[in-house]
């Protein structure tokens, strides 16, 4: 069963229709529908967390929450479809081991944003990539769109210029 509204974003004059189905939210701008996606920020910079946070749900998607160390990123992991992870936290440096367990242990599609790109060398098994900080509000949508096709496997977005993506992601069975 599909339920349609209309919404109007409140940063933009673009009005979206929303479309309702199974719990899940699917989003038209203009002739282009985007599944919304379920996100987790990993980030102990409360400033930072909240920023993203709010860029996510003003492009239509639903944040699960800020985890600022392991332990909340655990519990709010079976709830997230995708995760944005910092490396260094406020239980040291755990980013790597978070992102790596998100996309083993939950099927979470998870993108590296850090100011320490060189801490993941060649990449961590399972991930999608990182993107280095400081991120621009266009950069971070455009990671986001495009772990959003990733994880939906779809190829609708590119990544953004500044994004390296680890070789063997094989995107989440949604």
């Amino acid at each position: 069963m599909f339920r349609v509204t209309r919404a109007r974003n409140a940063f933009s004059s673009a009005t979206c229709l929303r479309v309702r189905s199974w719990g899940r939210t699917a989003r038209r701008h203009g002739n282009e529908f985007s599944m919304a996606c379920r996100i987790l920020v990993v980030e102990d910079e409360i400033f930072v967390a909240t920023e993203i946070e709010h860029v996510v749900k003003e492009m239509g998607h639903e944040p699960v929450g800020i985890a600022a160390d392991m332990a909340s990123a655990m519990v709010l992991a079976p709830r997230t479809d995708i995760a944005l992870v910092d490396l260094n936290l406020q239980d040291g440096p755990t980013g790597k081991v978070i992102g790596e367990a998100l996309a083993r242990d939950f099927n979470v599609t998870v993108l590296f944003m850090t100011a320490n790109p060189a801490q993941l060398g060649e990449g961590v098994a399972g991930t999608l990539g990182v993107l280095p900080k400081p991120v621009t509000e266009t950069d971070l949508q455009a990671a986001v769109n495009y772990a959003v096709s990733r994880h939906h496997r779809t190829e609708h977005h590119e990544p953004p210029r500044r994004m390296r993506l680890f070789g063997g992601f094989e995107g989440s069975l949604a």
